[in-house]
């Protein structure tokens, strides 16, 4: 596997580096490629107690939500002869714990593989489908930045900004005594979601439509230094409780990492993770790694999928 420094430039520039050829012109999966029969086989064996957590929320939630475009879904069940049926309309695949896919983001004109918008277009390539067909399965490692500010008389607030850097994640995993290996899921908990959860409806309402519009709050520092860190770690996928994995709002200057972990290193990205019981659990265990399991809906050419995410401890 090439460090990053050894990766190519994006074509025409030479200050933003591309994996798209790492796992050849025709990868549909990107850095889930470091998962392999061994990585999941080492995630198995650290089952321990056979407890299993759920990692995401209510499919209606974060309610109302942060951005105006995504609204809830629509349920409605109905009688049948037999018994019942429903259905759901109005689903935005990343309204709730959710992946964004390979297709989600573009870096200027390219997305992950140099494809652009007509190859999408024209195929599935880079669909949610294909990490479907296999899951997102591994090793996660919970890194619970809110427990570790507070235990440093530093808590961070959640309407706030607050950068978490590669340095402040290794010393976070140090005090957890765990180390990160080549294809892991890396767990973060901002305390994002446990806050916006503990305001009156009134107070989120007025959250409602402010992404972008100095809207704040605690996040992965979003410079190419984390970009770097990441690849070189060999971290598979990246999962927050946070509407945007980075901290917000964005840094113009330190660039958007989105752009980065998707278009240019294929990386899985997480959003909108229940956390709060996981920390818990590893807490109580004194252990924050675990057997992660994320089946993906199997959408051909989808863009986004819930999570249905899961630690196996």
């Amino acid at each position: 596997m090439p460090s990053f420094d050894d990766l190519p430039f994006v074509p025409g520039r030479t200050d933003e580096r591309q994996a798209w050829e790492v796992w050849g012109p025709s990868d549909n999966i990107g850095s889930i490629n470091r998962v392999g029969s061994a990585q999941v086989l080492a995630a198995a064996r650290l089952v321990r107690t056979g407890d299993v957590v759920s990692l995401s929320l209510p499919l209606d939630e974060p309610s109302p939500g942060v951005y105006f475009h995504r609204e809830p879904y629509v349920h409605t069940p109905h009688r049948t002869a037999n018994g019942r049926d429903d259905k759901i309309d109005n689903l935005y695949l990343q309204f709730s714990s959710q992946w964004d896919g390979l297709r989600h983001m573009r870096y200027r004109d390219r997305y992950w593989g140099g494809r652009t918008d007509e190859d999408l277009d024209s195929s599935t390539d880079i669909g949610i489908e294909y990490w479907a067909q296999r899951g997102l399965i591994g090793r996660g490692v919970l890194i619970d930045v809110v427990a570790y500010q507070e235990s440093i008389g530093r808590p961070i607030e959640f309407t706030e900004s607050f950068e978490i850097t590669p340095e402040l994640i290794e010393s976070i995993a140090a005090s957890e005594g765990v180390r990160f290996t080549p294809g892991d899921f890396l767990i973060v908990r901002t305390g994002w979601i446990e806050g916006y959860r503990s305001l009156d409806l009134e107070a989120r309402q007025a959250m409602q439509g402010t992404i972008g519009k100095g809207f704040a709050c605690p996040g992965l520092e979003s410079s190419q230094t984390t970009a770097k860190w990441l690849w070189d770690t060999g971290i598979a996928g990246v999962a927050c409780d946070n509407p945007a994995v980075e901290v917000l709002p964005v840094n113009r200057e330190k660039g958007f990492l989105h752009r980065r972990m998707i278009a240019l290193q294929g990386m899985a990205v997480g959003e909108f993770w229940w956390l709060g019981d996981l920390a818990q659990r590893c807490s109580e265990a004194k252990t924050y790694d675990f057997m992660l399991t994320s089946a993906p809906l199997n959408i051909a050419g989808g863009i986004g999928t819930p999570s249905n995410a899961y630690a196996i401890m």
